[in-house]
């Protein structure tokens, strides 16, 4: 009778549970591996300030275009252009 008695707790949910709950910290875990590994490859997810190609004009556009406006006076934006190619390098 004990092996029936087992059988039929199984059966009344508690076997079902614990395979369910099983089941379920089976999948999360790999859910987050994934979604860990993506990210570590920089796949799918935000990339650091470093990584990422700066948008928009870049420091020499923005100086010609500051220049043509008469923003500034052309030894300024020679002096300017000096020092971007200084750090470019």
């Amino acid at each position: 009778m004990e092996l029936e008695e087992a059988v039929m707790d199984w059966h009344n949910g508690w076997g079902w549970m614990w395979m369910g709950l099983m089941m379920l910290l089976f999948w999360g875990g790999l859910i987050v591996l994934v979604v860990l590994l993506l990210r570590g490859t920089g796949f799918g997810g935000r990339k650091d300030q470093a990584g990422t190609p700066a948008s928009g004009p870049d420091a020499t556009e923005i100086l010609r275009a500051r220049f043509a406006r008469g923003e500034i006076t052309e030894d300024e934006y020679r002096k300017s252009l000096t020092v971007l190619d200084q750090t470019k390098r």
